[in-house]
């Protein structure tokens, strides 16, 4: 996947992973551990000297604070809202500082903006080996149809097709490296969540979902609201509901609500090959 991965870029696939028993202790727990870029950070870019945060005004504008907690987002990202959902204390950024005592048995989160599936910037280990009984891998997400993307390459808010077609060659690999994977563990280890299709069901027909539009980022400035970075000085929609995507790259709070929905629920046209509540019910009888 590698010549993909060079197309793809910084923007590209995040690990959600879980490990159901802990030997450490007698009780049975889960924790709850999060790798990926800026689509699941919660605030790792904070503590870093790095010009990829959100730590500054309108982000956090409908988080419960209001106020910007280096998530690339209006309010609650993917990982924040699986955790609601679940039951689950939400995880902290692995490089706060309250991360410690009865807190790392929660889980973490290592996220960082701007990290990849390159060499040079990502992960590539075998999680298996490390613990964690439960991995569930999102592919990437339309590229070509991000606000960003329309604002440089749309004349009448077409999505770039290069990116379009590099996402499309690079998910059915990875699912097909999982199974291979799963096939080597001898059981399920490894789902693959496809949110490519979760998005594009809301590009392809926003207003089935209750947006009114799948083109234009609520906070951002040039065609589309897709230049640059969000900022005090942005546009700013009124109501954040109504779009799908937050700034140019990543979705609102709502978008991620509706993707967490397929990846607890979905069929296996989401959830490959099975969902999180399968998963979660299937370890309770274990």
């Amino acid at each position: 996947m590698s010549k993909l991965a060079h197309m793809l870029g910084p923007l590209s696939i995040f690990w959600f992973v879980f490990i159901t028993k802990f030997s450490m202790i007698q009780a049975e727990s889960k924790a709850f551990f999060v790798f990926g870029d800026s689509l699941v950070d919660n605030g790792n870019n904070n503590y870093l000297a790095t010009t990829a945060r959100a730590d500054s005004p309108p982000y956090g504008i409908d988080y419960p604070s209001h106020r910007p907690t280096g998530r690339f987002s209006n309010g609650l990202n993917i990982p924040d809202i699986i955790s609601e959902k679940m039951g689950w204390e939400p995880t902290l950024p692995y490089l706060s500082p309250e991360l410690r005592g009865k807190n790392l048995l929660i889980g973490a989160n290592f996220a960082s903006a701007g990290v990849g599936v390159l060499n040079d910037t990502g992960y590539q280990f075998r999680l298996y080996k490390l613990g964690p009984r439960r991995v569930l891998v999102t592919g990437t997400g339309p590229l070509g149809c991000v606000p960003a993307e329309l604002a440089q390459h749309s004349r009448r808010g077409e999505c770039a097709q290069e990116l379009m077609k590099a996402a499309s060659l690079f998910n059915p690999q990875l699912v097909k490296m999982l199974t291979k994977l799963n096939n080597e563990c001898g059981k399920d280890v490894f789902i693959a969540a496809n949110t490519n299709q979760m998005h594009m069901d809301f590009i392809t027909n926003p207003k089935q979902f209750g947006f009114r539009t799948s083109k234009e980022a609520c906070c951002g400035q040039g065609p589309y609201n897709g230049l640059g970075l969000c900022t005090p000085l942005s546009n700013l929609c009124s109501n954040r509901d109504e779009y799908v995507f937050w700034d140019p790259f990543h979705p609102t709070e709502r978008a991620n609500r509706l993707i967490v929905q397929q990846i607890l629920e979905g069929s296996q046209k989401y959830v490959y090959p099975m969902n999180l509540r399968a998963i979660m019910a299937m370890d309770s009888r274990a």
